[in-house]
């Protein structure tokens, strides 16, 4: 394959990516068949001029045929001519009736393409022959006026003139336009001699590759059409046998050209080929096809193989294909009966029964049955609902809803914001017009967004060699530290089992969500005043430190950072009558007193009102029962391992130094009485403006400032995080917003404040540890962004954890290119 001036080496941007691999497959020895290329600057002068440069000596002595090879094969091109040369003077010795059928082949091409004349009228109901091509011939005559070409330089003349012209149509410009081409973008011209697929022995055409698309593993698998040219295997003209059929020594050139292109190009790829009376012959290459699952497995392969090196396989990996690696998925060729559309929240995917409240999707999984739990939005009442469901639904959300964020905490599939759908008196409404019931099955595909209609075929998860294999090697160059947002002891173990460097948000709230609990957190709400508070909370406290001792025991000296009660205390409340009731009687109150308490704690804007710090500082008596529990469970763990525990506390919603010394003032108490001075570690959840902005003062009193980035995103946007779903999507199409931006960090804006945060607080603390625990922990370009600011860590649910540290490790990879090139 060569260049009309004699190169070899053909360069993509001047020949196109089809001429380029095709040059390089002939230099690595492949059997690619003779051509010559025509460049983009070439085709150029031929469109204007009309003007075809002369061939090659003996390129015209075989059938040719001619491609286009623009820059980006996306933006698509002239149709392919095949058999150019062939005439009544010319057939090839292959057999009559094969010969007639290229002929008869290479007329309709050439006159639906290069004369512009209407496919039917070369259509008839009769053998290939030297009858067929007659009529052939006098269809073109009559439609043309003019004789059919018989000269070969003549018909290629022709073709190529065809090609160069139709690539500079105006609609052609603007279609490849709309596929990104810049506007002089150019297209190289191949032309190539004949490997025919239709003939004697053993010949036809197909396509292969060597590794499974859905796997990854070695396998040569394909499909092949006997007697066939081109993509004919592809488009289903007759019924394709796979390449197991093809003779032993076309299998084995086949699987040795797939090691040859591997080694040559660095990647697994799939050819075009033809088999010409037992030859094989390969016409094209491209990277083979592939899941995210198989992708992983071919890039780990290839560097084990030294085809590439450990950091080409990190960078080629794509964090967010993990998550097919860590729940279930639909299966690719699955049928999708979609009932709506959301925003998939949670990876995953599940199907099950759909239930409308939290109540019958624990009593389904009682039973041992699979529910979608279906509800308008979630609130604190039904996370032992979400806990229960194989999946999650809600009607309103965004990425940061409740629902969203306790879904991806547990790993569980969660669709939110499907607007489309209604609730109606114990009926689901579909936008076509569908009513579900209670005990519906369904699918949530929390990957895509989708709901589906019934079962859908599942891929399950594979946490194997490869997998393990790249978080190996990513942890050994990444420098920013992976926490995880872990709750409770199944969260943590969860978490060590993904492999984290500790947790980096212990929200301490859920652990009073547990039923024999959130009873007594309800009786110290209710309380009358601190005293009887504190008798509740005495209560509480071996609660609370038996946890914290689990989570100690369970971390093993990594760090755990522990957030003080962040949100208002009416969301421990009981909302349904039943629960009411029941808090009723066991405090010996009426049921309209329970009620009346209820609506005294309710407030206008609960998110901005008596929330973290300032319940606190309020109420310190809920805070000091905390930090006791912390504080012994600490010493528990000393105790009985030898091993300090040096806990981290973080107070929440801090946005002035004074909170943080207020609080500090009683952590000191506390440590005092339970025995002595207490190592710990104290910081800031920095989720204002305000706090951002005063970094600088809370970095005295503080030795880390973590992030609560979707709190300070909704707060700098002044955007509702649970209603953002309502138009979100349409922000995102017209461009207002590049992205959700609860979804992936706003740098210009909420990463602005960061950075001065950051510059701030390490001026007046140079040993201030800085992170991010908000849910944009868990994304890839946000974790970027921390690596460039110089923050130590992120935090994330422990079903993003190897997300987070791939792209942790891409992020010190790149920096470092960067550094060398500068």
């Amino acid at each position: 394959m060569i260049a009309l001036d004699g190169k070899t080496e053909l360069d993509a941007e001047q020949y196109g990516t089809r001429a380029y691999r095709l040059a390089k497959m002939a230099t690595l020895g492949l059997p690619v068949p003779q051509g010559v290329v025509l460049s983009a600057a070439v085709v150029i002068k031929i469109a204007e001029t009309g003007e075809v440069p002369r061939m090659p000596e003996g390129l015209l002595d075989g059938l040719l045929s001619l491609r286009a090879s623009p820059l980006n094969p996306e933006w698509g091109g002239p149709t392919a001519i095949l058999n150019i040369g062939i005439s009544d003077k010319t057939l090839p010795d292959v057999g009559t009736e094969a010969a007639y059928l290229l002929y008869r082949r290479f007329i309709q091409s050439y006159a639906t393409n290069v004369a512009g004349l209407e496919p039917e009228d070369f259509d008839a109901d009769i053998p290939d022959g030297e009858e067929r091509i007659a009529r052939c011939k006098a269809a073109y005559r009559f439609e043309a006026d003019e004789e059919f070409p018989q000269d070969p330089r003549a018909q290629l003349k022709a073709c190529i003139l065809h090609m160069a012209r139709a690539w500079n149509r105006p609609s052609a410009r603007i279609l490849r336009q709309a596929k990104g081409a810049p506007e002089d973008a150019g297209v190289a011209l191949i032309v190539q001699r004949m490997a025919l697929g239709i003939g004697r022995g053993c010949t036809g055409a197909g396509v292969a590759q060597t590794v499974d698309e859905k796997s990854g593993t070695p396998r040569l698998w394909g499909r092949y059409l006997p007697q066939s040219q081109g993509q004919d295997a592809l488009i289903g003209a007759r019924e394709a046998l796979g390449v197991e059929t093809l003779p032993a020594a076309v299998q084995d050139g086949l699987l040795a050209a797939g090691e040859t292109l591997a080694r040559g190009f660095g990647d697994a790829f799939q050819v075009e080929f033809t088999v010409q009376d037992g030859r094989l012959w390969l016409l094209d290459a491209f990277p083979a096809r592939r899941s995210s699952v198989a992708a992983l497995r071919i890039n780990i392969d290839l560097a084990e193989a030294g085809i590439i090196s450990k950091s080409d396989a990190i960078l080629r990996t794509e964090p967010q294909t993990l998550g097919d690696h860590l729940h279930p998925q639909i299966a690719a060729d699955a049928t999708r009966d979609i009932l709506a559309t959301g925003l998939s929240a949670s990876p995953g995917a599940a199907t099950g029964r759909v239930v409308f409240s939290p109540e019958a999707a624990m009593t389904m999984a009682a039973q041992g049955q699979a529910a979608i739990l279906v509800r308008v939005e979630t609130g604190a009442d039904d996370i032992r609902g979400i806990h229960a469901a194989a999946g999650v639904l809600t009607l309103r959300g965004g990425m940061t809803s409740h629902a969203a964020v306790i879904a991806r905490g547990l790993g569980v599939p969660c669709i939110v914001g499907a607007g489309e759908l209604r609730l109606d008196d114990g009926w689901l409404l579909c936008p076509d017009g569908r009513r579900l019931e209670a005990g519906a099955q369904i699918t949530v595909d929390g990957t895509s967004g989708q709901v589906l209609a019934g079962t859908a075929e599942m891929t399950q998860p594979n946490l194997g060699g490869p997998f393990n294999t790249l978080m190996a090697w990513a942890d050994e160059v990444r420098e920013l530290q992976v926490r995880a947002n872990a709750d409770t002891p199944s969260d943590a173990r969860l978490a060590r089992r993904f492999g984290v460097d500790g947790i980096g948000l212990c929200r301490t709230e859920h652990m009073f969500f547990a039923a024999e609990r959130v009873q007594v957190m309800r009786e110290m709400i209710l309380a009358p005043d601190a005293g009887a508070r504190r008798e509740a909370l005495d209560r509480l406290l071996p609660m609370q430190k038996a946890d914290f001792v689990e989570l100690f025991e369970i971390m093993h000296g990594l760090p755990v950072t522990i957030r003080l009660l962040d949100p208002p205390l009416h969301e421990f409340m009981p909302v349904d009558e039943a629960g009411i009731a029941a808090l009723a009687q066991a405090m010996g109150m009426s049921v309209v007193q329970v009620r009346r308490r209820a609506e005294e704690l309710s407030e206008v804007n609960p998110m901005l009102g008596k929330r973290g710090v300032r319940i606190g500082i309020t109420m310190p008596e809920i805070y000091e029962m905390q930090v006791r529990a912390i504080f012994e469970a600490a010493a528990h763990v000393f105790a009985i391992t030898g091993e300090a525990v040096v806990p981290e506390i973080m107070i929440p919603l801090v946005s002035a130094n004074r909170e943080v010394e207020l609080i500090k003032a009683r952590i000191e108490a506390v440590g005092a009485d339970v025995g002595g001075k207490v190592a710990y570690k104290l910081g800031v959840m920095v989720e204002t403006p305000r706090a951002a902005l005063r970094a600088g003062d809370l970095a005295e009193s503080s030795a880390f400032l973590s992030f609560g980035t979707n709190d300070l995103t909704q707060m700098t946007y002044g955007l509702s995080r649970d209603d953002a779903g309502r138009f979100m999507r349409e922000y995102v199409q017209q461009g207002v917003f590049a992205e959700d931006p609860f979804h992936s960090l706003d740098v210009e804006g909420v990463g602005e404040l960061l950075l001065i945060a950051a510059q701030r607080g390490r001026a007046a603390n140079p040993d201030l540890v800085l992170g991010m625990c908000g849910e944009h922990g868990g994304d890839p370009a946000s974790v970027r962004f921390c690596k460039v600011a110089g923050f130590d860590y992120v935090s994330c649910s422990p079903y993003r954890v190897p997300i987070a540290r791939l792209a942790a490790a891409q992020a010190s990879l790149l920096q470092a290119v960067g550094a060398a090139s500068n």
